[in-house]
Formats: structure tokens, C-alpha cells, sequence
């Protein structure tokens, strides 16, 4: 595919997802990758002048506020990145007949379905962050701007802060550990999101794809405790010294470990629109999960 001649804007270019996208993005066209100090979402007014110098035909929004029982004790600061700067870039999208690629959470939900969750089902999130991803994601609808709004789940990579990397050291530091068995949702890798991300794109750009709302994340389903113990096997795969043994990773119930921000019990998110619109077979949790652990353990 022929590159764009209009720049493509990228937000939140540290972030787990925006590095990834820096890559992923290439074939697309010029990337202009931005971080906090050049584009600070805690900041929204100043977005409309930003987006106005580069005159992008596509924004990309890896940006966000993340902490998610930090918001409980910050709900204006996560408003503020999560949808009044969302609110900004979608005007800004208008205002220059741009593609706004934005991401959103399965957090948009209360976990009380059986079953994974649709681009249809009505949000009911629980907690300030959810409340504050789906203000953006009614920002964005509201605006009117072209736009695909992409809700993922449970994300970790192989660099920054996240559970995956979490449970990697602390498997090296502790004898026994205790982990949420009895929420459930897909791990899914900012690798995964990036490479589908600019897949989407693409597709946009050719008409395969309309905008929209849509669902993605890596295939299956698992807990918190079922994934820190595939954690667990994988480097002992690939022959890293722990500490942690499997059978000394206990399955404990959410009411043992209590947060300021409650979080859904199912998470779990219907990804067949995305899927079948793309052609795409997402691979299992599993697998996308081995892929990161090979890149992060022979770094």
C-alpha cells in the first residue's frame, strides 16, 4: 500500500501500545510520535493548536490514563486525559477531515454478563477509570468525526509497567505468592494491538472497513491467577531462575484482595465484528503470551 501524503499523528508514544505503534505504523505513512512533554493530554486546550501545526489525516490516541484505582482518589485528572482530551482530538478530526484511531477498555463494563461482551451491549462501568473511557467514548461518538474506537483488554508488553512484567520479577524475588482467581478476561499484547491497529487502518483507508466501534483482543479466556501461572511456565520454559514454583501460587477469591477501584468479573470481550470485517483469526491468549515472553526474556 502506497503511504499517505498527510503525517500521521501519534500520541502517547511511551506507552506500551504507542511504542509498538511506532513500528506498526510505518508502512502507513510518516509517523510523528509525540510523548507528555509535547502532547500532554492533562492539558486538553492546548491539543486543537497541536494537531492544527501537523494537519494529520490520522490521529492516533495511545494515550491515557491508566491508573486505575489511582483514579478513584483522582476522578477530575482521569476526566481530564480520558475525555475532555478525547473530546479535543475528535473536534480536531473534524476540523481537518482526519481518521481518529482511539482505544478504549472491557473497564466500560460491570462484568455481570456470562458471556463475552459486544460492541452492543450497554456500558455500566464500575469504576472511575471505566466512567472516564466511556465519556471519551461518547465524546468521540458525539463529535460525529470518522473514527475507530477500539476496546481491548487486560494489555501488557514486553517493556513498561504491567502484570505480565510484574509477575516475571516478583517470581524472582518471593517464595509464594497470591493471586485474583475470580475475575476473567483475555490478556492481550500491545504487539497484538499494534499489528491489528494498523491492519484496521489500512482496511479504513481502502473501504473494507467502516468506522466504528469495535472489540479486540487475543482469543480465549482466563483469571488473574491462571495467567500469572502461564506465566510462570513459560519462563521455566525458556529456563529463567525463579523462586516462585507453580504450586506455590495461590488462587484467591477478589474479596482477599481488596482495591479502591472495583473491577468487572467478566471482562471478556465478543471480538467476531473486528474479526470477520478484517478476516482475521486473533490467536489465543496462550500463544500471543509466548510471543512477548520469547522477545522480553532474550532481550
Amino acid at each position: 500500500m502506497l503511504p499517505a501524503t498527510r503525517p500521521i499523528l501519534l500520541l502517547g508514544k511511551t506507552g506500551q501500545v504507542g511504542l509498538e505503534l511506532q513500528r506498526s505504523l510505518l508502512p502507513l505513512g510518516p509517523v510523528i510520535a509525540l510523548g507528555r512533554a509535547q502532547a500532554d493530554l492533562a492539558r486538553p486546550e492546548r491539543l486543537a493548536s497541536l494537531v492544527a501545526r501537523h494537519r494529520p489525516g490520522l490521529i492516533v490516541n495511545a494515550a491515557a490514563w491508566t491508573a486505575v484505582d489511582a483514579a478513584e482518589s483522582e476522578p477530575d485528572a482521569a476526566q481530564r486525559v480520558n475525555a475532555d482530551a478525547v473530546a479535543e482530538l475528535a473536534q480536531a478530526a473534524v476540523q481537518h477531515d482526519a481518521l481518529l484511531l482511539h482505544y478504549s477498555t472491557d473497564y466500560v463494563f460491570d462484568g455481570s454478563k456470562r458471556t463475552p461482551w459486544t460492541e452492543d451491549d450497554t456500558p455500566a462501568p464500575l469504576n472511575v477509570y471505566g466512567h472516564s473511557k466511556h465519556a471519551g467514548e461518547q465524546a468521540i461518538a458525539a463529535s460525529g468525526c470518522q473514527a475507530l474506537v477500539l476496546r481491548t483488554s487486560w494489555v501488557y508488553s514486553a517493556r513498561g509497567r504491567n502484570f505480565v512484567r510484574t509477575i516475571t520479577r516478583l517470581a524472582q524475588e518471593r517464595d509464594s505468592l497470591s493471586v485474583v482467581d475470580d475475575q476473567h478476561g483475555a490478556p492481550t499484547s500491545a504487539l497484538l494491538i499494534a499489528d491489528v491497529s494498523a491492519l484496521a487502518v489500512a482496511a479504513w483507508r481502502q473501504g473494507t472497513l467502516p468506522a466504528g466501534l469495535y472489540h479486540l483482543s487475543a482469543a480465549g479466556r482466563t483469571s488473574w491467577h491462571g495467567l500469572a501461572l502461564q506465566v510462570l511456565q513459560h519462563l521455566q520454559e525458556r529456563g529463567l531462575r525463579l523462586r516462585l514454583r507453580p504450586d506455590r501460587l495461590r488462587a484467591i477469591p477478589s474479596r482477599d484482595y481488596p482495591t479502591p477501584a472495583r473491577r468487572p468479573a467478566n471482562s471478556c470481550l465478543d471480538t467476531t465484528r473486528l474479526s470477520q470485517a478484517l478476516h482475521l483469526c486473533l490467536p489465543d491468549w496462550r500463544s500471543d503470551l509466548a510471543r512477548v515472553i520469547g522477545l522480553e526474556t532474550d532481550a
